[in-house]
């Protein structure tokens, strides 16, 4: 008999070699039908595997993020089979789960059409309710060339040949007749998959490599129930409404230029406007906290990056100027600020009396990022960033790490996006040392030390082995956008490398020189990506603080425009953004057109308001609101300004 720790606690006997999908039909029929994987000592894996020895087991249902990952890995075999039975002479290429779905790259002769969809999803469909037994078998590296050979699949038989150079099994799963080389997990039997949906179809390189073959790629999404895939596609409608890369050039907040490049975004003077916003606004925060600003420069000599380690480990996402082999001096643009502002900390001794020293800089940065990854604002090749280094002694790390988190907290309330953000606790990969820097031992008591910090700020996060920086460990702080995809919005990371190799010290109390530990963070992160989630959490209908115009002067007629005029005057030197709109048009388009411009009020100028001396305003949120002063308007103004109400 063997021991099985179960999720809730519970640890229960059974023989040895009991599947895991037998230990889900004995923990309850409702388990066992919803199950789509497991993990076992922390490793994700298929329910048929067999226990051999005292473990510990989840069951993962949708519900689990690691199960949704199986189930539309699944679903991604599915379509393979779908195509190869209607179209036998395509070639496979690689079908792995993404967020909120799959896809699978074929070569085909002809790109597939709308109709070619339609009749690759009801052969899903019909495969799916064939109740395929899925099974995993391995095969030696001869065997396994020779049955990609023969089934001329030129692109698995690739990848079989980079698993024997590395020494790793080679395994495939099988569904009736259809065979594929994959490592898993995947269900246990196709009729899980209940509903169905292909999204998209495009181009795409193999291996993201240009100057490789250009397959086709299909997307689409799976459920377990057909409720669920209509609330899928029900949300995925809202989100088209809400998607920056469509609000944000509607509303002419950026725009992008094929002249210039992929990846580097043009801020019109709207969304220049918020990012200056929130700019100043992490600043004097930051400065209210003890942070002191720096400046540093956009580029360095390779000798910086050799000595931090950058060019070792991160070179091929820099922008590197010159030629090593030809020039005496190289240069790269930064994608980082830490070892520019390491040589602010060394530009005199310091005493353990000057730490903790925070600085915080507004860093544009430069990433190679490869062409299929980047997308609008959140992902780009060139970024600004709320960067800072705190460096501190052993003693001061706890608390100095809880007080960026509280930052980062904070910032992310006033902006409305708190709710929608997870934690993940970014650990190394023992397997894969070459990435990394330092030893075992380091990376434990970097590693211990954030866990335990983490356990005591109470924050629920999930691990994520091999999303280490090279150099230590890190909190990301993660966030979706409107499509479910999930990217780091805040970084917090500690290091115990770094001052050492850049012979960082201070003198202690007991007059001995130290090397001080830093934390890496973000207060906010990159602002270009800010700007897309608060686009798409706003729909474009930004709080007043951070509205680009704030208000609009809409008079009726060509009478009012000097009156509208003189309120203009009074609304700029009150430091209100604002635009007169004075065309001759009539006041109801006026107003139609500042309501899809997202304008948070409007005043409503006519003949009464002259006589008056009073303003007639029109609130985006509630409609018409009355009358009243000019000074009256902007005292409200400035108090909803003043709260950063973010609803």
């Amino acid at each position: 008999m063997i021991k099985v720790s179960l999720k809730n606690g519970v640890v229960k006997e059974y023989p040895k070699n009991t599947s895991i999908a037998n230990i889900a039909k004995d923990l309850g029929a409702g388990l066992f039908k919803a199950a789509c994987a497991c993990i076992i000592d922390g490793k994700v894996a298929d329910l048929r595997t067999e226990l051999t020895k005292d473990s510990s087991v989840s069951i993962l249902t949708f519900d689990d993020n690691e199960g949704k990952k199986v189930f539309w890995h699944t679903a991604s075999h599915i379509l393979a089979n779908a195509v190869k039975n209607i179209y036998p002479n395509a070639k496979l290429g690689i079908g792995p789960s993404i967020d909120n779905g799959f896809y699978y790259d074929f070569d085909v002769d002809k790109p597939f059409t709308n109709e070619d969809l339609l009749k690759i999803e009801a052969e899903m469909k019909k495969i799916a309710k064939e109740d395929m037994t899925i099974t995993r078998f391995e095969l030696s590296s001869e065997d396994a060339t020779k049955l990609l050979e023969s089934a001329n699949e030129p692109f698995k038989l690739e990848l079989a040949y980079e698993l024997i150079n590395k020494g790793e099994n080679i395994s495939f799963y099988k569904q009736g007749d259809f065979i594929d080389l994959c490592a898993g997990p995947h269900l246990i039997s196709t009729s899980l998959v209940k509903a169905i949906k292909l999204t998209a179809c495009t181009g795409a390189y193999w291996r993201g490599d240009s100057n490789k073959t250009q397959l086709c790629r299909i997307y689409g999404t799976a459920f377990p129930k057909a409720s669920l895939l209509e609330e899928h596609l029900v949300r995925v409608e809202e989100a088209k409404k809400r998607d920056h890369n469509k609000l944000g050039r509607e509303l002419e907040l950026f725009t992008t230029s094929e002249l210039i490049g992929q990846g580097l975004p043009i801020l019109l003077p709207k969304g220049a406007r918020i990012i200056q916003l929130l700019q100043r606004f992490v600043e004097d925060e930051e400065q209210k906290r003890g942070w002191q600003l720096t400046k540093t420069p956009i580029m360095a000599k390779s000798d910086l990056y050799k000595l931090s380690g950058h060019w070792e480990h991160y070179k091929d996402g820099m922008f590197v100027l010159g030629d090593e082999e030809k020039d005496n001096e190289v240069f790269a643009l930064r994608p980082m600020t830490c070892p520019f502002q390491y040589q602010a900390y060394l530009n005199r001794p310091r005493s353990y009396k000057d730490l903790p020293l925070r600085y915080n800089e507004t860093s544009t940065l430069f990433r190679n990022e490869s062409s299929g990854e980047m997308h609008g604002l959140i992902r780009v090749r060139q970024f600004t960033i709320s960067e800072g280094h705190l460096i501190c002694t052993p003693y001061q790390l706890e608390s100095e790490f809880k007080g960026c988190v509280e930052l980062a907290i904070y910032m992310l309330k006033t902006l409305g996006l708190y709710e929608d953000v997870s934690y993940r606790f970014s650990m190394w990969n023992p397997e894969d040392k070459q990435k990394y820097i330092g030893t075992k031992e380091q990376w434990d008591e970097a590693q211990n030390i954030m866990r335990k910090i983490l356990n005591h700020l109470d924050i629920s996060y999930n691990e994520g082995i091999g999303e280490a920086a090279f150099y230590g460990p890190k909190l990301d702080i993660q966030i979706k956008n409107v499509h479910g995809k999930e990217d780091t919005i805040i970084t917090i990371q500690i290091d115990l490398m770094l001052a050492e190799k850049f012979g960082m010290e201070y003198v202690d109390a007991d007059g001995k020189k130290k090397n001080p530990y830093i934390i890496h963070r973000t207060s906010l992160g990159c602002y270009e990506r800010t700007l897309a989630l608060i686009i798409e959490k706003y729909a474009g209908a930004f709080p007043l603080w951070l509205a680009p115009v704030q208000v609009k002067i809409l008079p009726i007629g060509e009478r009012q425009n000097e009156y509208a005029k003189e309120l203009a005057n009074i609304l700029l030197n009150a430091g209100i953004r604002y635009e007169l709109d004075d065309r001759s048009e009539k006041i109801g388009y006026k107003i139609r057109e500042a309501q899809l411009q997202k304008i948070p009020y409007m005043l409503i100028l006519g003949d009464k308001e002259i006589e008056t001396n009073t303003v007639g305003i029109r609130s985006r949120k509630e409609g018409d609101i009355g009358q009243m002063s000019i000074d009256k308007f902007i005292d409200l103004l400035n108090e909803e300004i003043k709260a950063k109400n973010s609803n």
